[in-house]
C-alpha cells in the first residue's frame, strides 16, 4: 500500500489519506485497487478516528482505470481489481466496488478533496465521500461508456442520493465531461474551492470537535436515506438518539458550548 496510498494521522483523530501514484495521475492498477481496500480496512480498525480526508497528490484526484493494466486474455467475468465481478468478496460488494463503497462503510465522515481529474472509477470513489470539495477546474466524467462499459464501481448506489435521475442518465449515456463548477450545480460536489484540501481540513477540524458518537449515529442515519422506508428511518432516529442522549459525551457537548471551550470527548 505504501507506494499507492499514504495515511497520516493528524490531531483530533483526523486521517489525511492520499492517493500517491502521481506518475500515473493516481490511475487504478491492481496494486491501487488493493491499496484502496487495505486503506479502508486499516481505517475501520483505527481507534480514535473522527474524520477522514481523501485526496490525490500530483496532478489529479484519480484518472480512473489504468487501461494498461487490462489484459486481452483475461476471463470476461474477472475484475481488474482481482476476483470475479459476480462474487461478493467484500460484504455486499466485489473488490472493485469496495474501493468506493468501503469509504461509505467507514463509521466516520469522509471528505473528498478533488482536483485535476476524477474520471470513471475516480468519479465513483469521489461519490463515496460524505462531503465532496472540488476545484472549479476539476475535470469529471462518468467515463465507462467511452469504452463500451457501464459504471460498476458502486457509483449507481452512491449517485442516487446526490444527482437528479435524468441528469445522471445523460452523463452516463454520453460520458460527457464537466467541470467542478457544474459538478456543484448538478449535485456531484458539495463545495467548490480554489484549495480543496485546505477547505477539507477546515471542515474536518470542525467535525472532529463534535460528539463522535452522535456523528457516527448521524452518518448511519444518512446512509439509510437511499433505501430505507419512512418507518425504518423514523425508528432509526429514535434508536440513535437513545444511544447518545444524556450520555457523558452529550453532556460534555453542552458544557463545552456553555463554557466556551474545546470539548473533551471520550471515544
Amino acid at each position: 500500500m505504501k507506494d499507492r496510498i499514504s495515511i497520516t494521522m493528524l490531531d483530533d483523530g483526523i486521517a489525511d489519506v492520499r492517493l500517491i501514484r502521481t506518475d500515473k495521475m493516481n490511475a487504478l492498477d491492481s496494486a491501487m485497487w488493493a491499496a484502496l481496500a487495505d486503506a479502508v480496512d486499516q481505517l475501520k480498525a483505527t481507534a480514535g478516528l473522527r474524520v477522514v480526508i481523501l485526496s490525490g497528490e500530483g496532478r489529479a484526484f484519480c484518472a480512473g482505470l489504468d487501461l494498461s493494466s487490462l489484459s486481452n486474455d483475461r476471463d470476461p467475468g474477472a475484475s481488474s481489481a482481482g476476483g470475479s465481478l459476480a462474487d461478493r468478496t467484500k460484504g455486499i460488494a466485489n473488490n472493485a466496488q469496495y474501493a468506493a463503497w468501503g469509504w461509505r462503510e467507514l463509521p466516520v465522515p469522509v471528505i473528498a478533496a478533488v482536483h485535476g481529474v476524477a474520471f470513471g472509477a475516480g468519479s465513483q470513489i469521489m461519490a463515496a465521500a460524505d462531503i465532496r470539495i472540488v476545484h472549479p477546474d476539476t475535470r469529471i466524467a462518468i467515463m465507462e461508456m467511452r469504452w463500451g462499459l457501464v459504471p460498476d464501481v458502486a457509483g449507481m448506489a452512491l449517485w442516487r442520493t446526490q444527482v437528479a435521475d435524468d441528469v445522471l442518465r445523460e452523463l452516463i449515456y454520453t460520458n460527457r465531461e464537466f467541470n467542478g463548477l457544474e459538478a456543484k450545480m448538478l449535485g456531484f460536489a458539495t463545495h467548490v474551492a480554489d484549495d480543496p484540501h485546505a477547505k477539507a481540513m477546515e471542515l474536518a477540524a470542525e467535525i472532529a470537535n463534535k460528539n463522535p458518537h452522535a456523528i457516527r449515529g448521524a452518518k448511519r442515519l444518512c446512509n439509510m436515506l437511499g433505501h430505507a422506508s419512512d418507518a425504518e428511518i423514523l425508528q432509526a432516529e429514535s434508536d440513535e438518539q437513545l444511544l447518545v442522549i444524556r450520555k457523558p459525551n452529550q453532556i460534555e457537548a453542552v458544557m463545552a458550548h456553555m463554557q466556551k471551550r474545546k470539548p473533551n470527548f471520550a471515544d
